[in-house]
């Protein structure tokens, strides 16, 4: 049986089993993530032996990488361990070090919220040296089941894999959706789960996506606790738009009293708990009534302006809202009278007038909460997994 089915290449779980070349227990690999048959050897051939791997970016230069290797060095990572960066959306990236447990808790809480057939191809079209893809090559060889990798995300082949029914699972950003809805995606073919993480989901996608039958499942995760620890399902995504739904088993949540969610469970980085025990997420949210969590934004994504707060999460949300924008995002810049003004930087499907974008945030916020300038650009900053680098925006 393939345990895992590339471009051209395919490895079966015998294959896995005899992978040759292993290195020793403690040795620290280091191993440009590609989608390779070769990167998916050594990936278990480490698991096996109990040495420390470490995925990083193919496009980091030798100098970047040998300072990753010594973050690892320092990092106090054992046998076994796998150590990944964050995604250094608000700094520079730090070594997270995530042990067998973790990665096994975070595979069995997703398994009993999603489940496992024995025929499941889980697509990966997300970079290999985030949790997110790496994720699932980890949780498909738990499960005894196939990852597929595409060397490359594309629109096109990703909608005809599914409507084809050659993937039953896929995990996705919400620019990646919008792209597939813009190549024509019109039903779920085979798919059971399409997990949809790295930031908020405008209102019209998730529409879309249920118009079409289409079983989209928020989710919301980190490198620190080994990938999702929260899922809205798919019935409930409209319904509670802007949740990131319960928390998975095992998973505990609670939000303190500066609003930053805290959490702490099996699959949660033991170097990444605080002194109380929990990992402090340095998110801002709420739980509801109902148990849904909330996600708020960044506890360091507040806009002082005119000396009122404005969370930049949700002027996006509000902006998202609108059908003509297909991507906002939104920050200070300085300004002479306010201290720090609202700004959104859009991506339009359609044009729309800046005046009309105001009236539709005018109509869901406090006047102070609107943007005061709308600069219009063809895409955002994000990386490699889809999250906004909301520190390159324009100052």
């Amino acid at each position: 049986m393939d345990a895992v089915v590339g471009d051209g290449w395919s490895v079966t779980y015998a294959e896995l089993e005899e992978a040759a070349g292993r290195p020793a227990p403690g040795d620290i690999v280091v191993a440009a993530a590609r989608p390779t048959r070769e990167f998916v050897l050594l990936l278990h051939a480490c698991i096996r032996a109990g040495a420390v791997f470490v995925p990083v970016d193919p496009r980091l230069t030798k100098a970047e990488v040998a300072s990753m290797r010594s973050s690892v060095e320092q990092s106090g990572a054992g046998e076994g361990d796998t150590v990944l960066f964050t995604s250094g959306t608000t700094g520079a990236p730090k070594a997270v070090v995530l042990t067998r447990l973790n990665h096994d808790a975070s595979a069995i809480a997703s398994a009993w919220n999603l489940g496992v057939a024995p025929d499941d191809r889980w697509l990966c079209v997300l970079p290999l040296h985030h949790i997110g893809g790496l994720a699932i090559l980890l949780r498909s060889a738990m499960y005894g089941t196939t990852a597929v990798l595409h060397e490359r995300f594309d629109a096109e082949r990703v909608v005809a894999a599914i409507e084809a029914g050659e993937v039953s699972l896929v995990s996705l950003v919400p620019t990646m959706l919008r792209r597939m809805r813009e190549a024509g995606l019109s039903g779920p073919g085979g798919v059971r789960a399409i997990l949809l993480g790295g930031g908020p989901v405008p209102r019209d996608l998730l529409e879309w996506a249920a118009a079409i039958g289409l079983p989209v499942l928020q989710t919301y995760g980190m490198t620190e606790t080994a990938s999702q620890i929260a899922t809205l399902r798919a019935g409930e995504a409209v319904a509670h738009h802007g949740s990131a739904g319960r928390p998975l088993p095992g998973v505990e949540l609670a939000v303190d009293g500066a609003g930053e969610i805290l959490v702490r469970g099996p699959m949660v980085s033991a170097g990444a708990l605080s002194a109380d025990g929990w990992l402090h997420t340095g998110d801002r949210g709420h739980l509801d009534e109902d148990g849904f969590l909330h996600v708020e934004g960044r506890i360091d994504d507040v806009i002082v302006t005119g000396g009122e707060n404005v969370a930049a999460v949700e002027v996006e949300q509000a902006l998202l809202s609108h059908p003509a924008v297909a991507d906002a995002a939104v920050a200070g810049r300085p300004d002479q009278d306010w201290g720090r003004a609202v700004t959104a930087w859009v991506v339009l499907a359609t044009h729309v007038a800046d005046s009309e974008l105001a009236a539709h945030c005018r109509a869901r916020l406090a006047g102070f909460k609107v943007p005061k300038e709308f600069i219009r650009v063809d895409e955002l900053p994000r990386n490699a997994a889809g999250k906004l680098q909301r520190a390159k925006l324009s100052a």
